[in-house]
């Protein structure tokens, strides 16, 4: 495994990292000690750097990556949490979104309870584009400074931020004291507009952690999760890339995999498995050369989705309906 500093926060991390999400059970339902097992095997495998957030599943994922990592000593990985967004377990969507200082203190007190730390590398403030960015000048105004502030205070090593909106994301770079960011979605085969940062997070060293190579399951080849807000029109056509991947005797996962994260511009890919199979798979195909022809073929066949902006708010409006 090859390692890379992640800007301000001094952080030697892997070029490959885990998102924990998958624990939560946000993509399938999962085998609690294959989970485990999964967070294992990725550290074995060399991955230094682990994220998950109290939102997925409801705090499960803390859990279930607290139990994983019980025997594993600290000095072995470096871990982030998220704070802002809380997740009930009653399913995605039902989100509070609370960016007082206050709320995120005891949030982080939670979140080290369920891990079984006492400390966090770094802090993602989460989603605060959500709720149709009602709480999006909350952040900047209560939210960042209450993360320096525990920065200061040694409780967290940096401050980062987790969001979606490129235009948010150009604000973010310009104005928030960060030392890092998780850019979600938006350097993956079928959107690299985080290509567009690149620029200003090198002129202020903010290291970007590129997160969800599989465009949050749209670019995994299979079922695609009703809380997606993609249309049926659209998921036909990542339907038709992957079918055409299978023709040519691979998978639009694996291209959508080593596309991501490999030659990327970025510190660090992350991905989200909860089966030590995928772990495998995905290291793997990390160290296969990538069809770059392939790739420009199937890139025509999502030209209808091509750096689509996704309004996940409308993705959560619809379950709630429903």
């Amino acid at each position: 495994m090859d390692y890379q500093v992640l800007g301000n926060t001094g952080l030697n991390v892997s070029r490959l990292s885990y998102g924990a999400s998958a624990l939560g059970s946000v993509f399938r339902t999962i085998d609690e000690d294959e989970g485990i097992r999964a967070v294992h095997a990725a550290l074995d495998a060399g991955i230094n750097y682990i994220d998950v957030a109290p939102a997925y599943g409801g705090t499960v994922a803390e859990t279930v990556l607290g139990k994983a990592l019980r025997d594993i000593p600290r000095d072995r990985y470096f871990l982030s949490t998220k704070a802002g967004k809380y997740t009930s377990p009653g399913g995605y969507g039902a989100d509070v979104l609370d960016y007082s200082e206050s709320r995120i203190r005891a949030g982080l007190k939670e979140s080290m309870d369920r891990l079984g730390v006492d400390y966090f590398d770094i802090v993602h403030l989460h989603d605060f584009e959500y709720q149709h960015f009602s709480l999006t000048e909350s952040a900047f105004a209560e939210g960042f400074p209450a993360l320096v502030k525990l920065k200061q205070e040694g409780v967290i090593g940096a401050v980062s931020a987790g969001i979606y909106p490129m235009e948010l994301w150009q604000r973010v770079v310009d104005e928030a004291p960060v030392d890092a960011i998780l850019l979600h979605n938006h350097y993956c085969l079928s959107d690299t507009r985080g290509l567009e940062l690149v620029a200003g997070c090198e002129a202020r060293n903010i290291g970007v952690i590129n997160a969800s190579p599989f465009a949050s399951g749209l670019l995994t080849g299979g079922p695609i999760a009703d809380w997606h807000p993609a249309g049926e029109a659209e998921r036909k056509v990542f339907g038709q890339a992957a079918a055409y991947c299978e023709q040519q005797g691979t998978s639009l996962a694996k291209i959508a995999f080593q596309f991501a994260c490999q030659d990327s511009p970025f510190p660090t890919t992350m991905f989200s498995s909860s089966r030590t199979s995928s772990v495998a798979r995905n290291l793997a195909w990390y160290d296969e050369p990538l069809d770059q022809n392939l790739v420009a073929e199937v890139r025509k066949i999502l030209e209808p989705v091509i750096d689509k902006q996704w309004d996940y708010d409308a993705g959560v409006d619809r379950l709630k309906d429903s």
